[in-house]
């Protein structure tokens, strides 16, 4: 087909997760629900490491740089697939839609690289107990911070600069709760192997090295765990690492299955399931799992809340 007939919608129309009333009503009630616990849970520990002067380390400096991905993530999903419930009106302009993509796609970039460093600081502090301070300096910190941002961000933009130079004859309706670059493949009528390529590269040079890196990072710590001589404090430590395991592997685990594969391979209802983990359910446990087990800030709560 000649690129000049082919056409470039204003809007598109987002199908949502399903048009039965009945499930609209759970589906509203539980998203509502995981969004309120997720801005609770990591409100409350950006606010718990800012008034406890003792969380004032690289571990919880990169927790809260956590918690802001996590919100920002759920914020920039879950009102949309609220209101998309409430209203008829599905619809969402192009630059809505590419704004959107953008900021998933740079926080999900960005968060599997936090999680990364998180492991690497880890290692720091088992491994290298007496030259922890020397190595996670805040120089450090503040740069690995900042990369961690500004890769995010420069990842998405070529991304969605790629995916928005497509033209969209096929269909101004988007089988998505919110606009994501698999179903805008399927929109196209141009060859998209670029696009493929550019997210298979992406998902190699980022998700892959910051699983590798992470799980590294956790075989060095748990061969140094495994010289502790008190059973208790193996336990402990070996519960601490298969909770961060389990959502880093559910977390990796999505994102590659979304979006390392060919075009062909992705079917609606199964990429709306994968979605909804990583973009609501993960930033909804990760508070929890990474920071109320954790004993320095559950205190912190106790004690602030007894003094009210």
């Amino acid at each position: 087909m000649d690129d000049s007939n082919q056409t470039f919608p204003d809007r598109f129309i987002l199908l949502g997760l399903t048009n039965v009333p009945f499930l609209q009503v759970i589906y509203f009630i539980v998203f509502f629900l995981m969004y309120t616990i997720t801005l609770l849970g990591n409100f409350l520990l950006i606010l718990v490491v800012r008034i406890n002067p003792k969380l004032h380390s690289p571990m919880y400096f990169f927790l809260s740089n956590l918690s802001i991905i996590d919100i920002c993530v759920s914020s920039s999903i879950a009102p949309i697939i609220l209101l998309n419930i409430l209203f008829k009106d599905r619809s969402i302009s192009l630059l809505g839609c590419a704004t959107q993509m953008f900021f998933s796609l740079s926080l999900g970039a960005a968060e599997c690289i936090i999680l990364a460093v998180m492991a690497y600081d880890r290692f720091a502090a088992i491994c290298k107990p007496l030259y922890y301070n020397t190595i996670m300096n805040t120089k450090l910190c503040l740069y690995l911070a900042f990369g961690t941002w500004s890769v995010g961000f420069i990842n998405s933009f070529i991304h969605v600069a790629l995916t928005f130079q497509l033209p969209f004859c096929r269909s101004h309706h988007v089988n998505h709760f919110f606009c994501e670059i698999p179903p805008f493949l399927r929109l196209s009528c141009r060859d998209t192997w670029l696009n493929e390529i550019a997210v298979y590269i992406s998902a190699g040079t980022i998700v892959f090295c910051s699983f590798m890196m992470t799980l590294i990072s956790y075989v060095y710590i748990i061969s140094s765990i495994l010289k502790i001589r008190y059973s208790q404090g193996r336990h402990r430590a070996f519960s601490t690492c298969a909770s961060h395991l389990n959502v880093v592997t559910l977390y990796y685990g999505t994102i590659l299955f979304m979006y390392a594969r060919p075009s062909s391979a992705y079917t609606n209802g199964t990429d709306k399931i994968v979605s909804i983990l990583y973009t609501t359910v993960t930033p909804m446990l990760n508070p929890f799992i990474y920071s109320v087990r954790n004993k320095d800030v559950t205190d912190t709560i106790i004690n602030y809340l007894s003094r009210q």
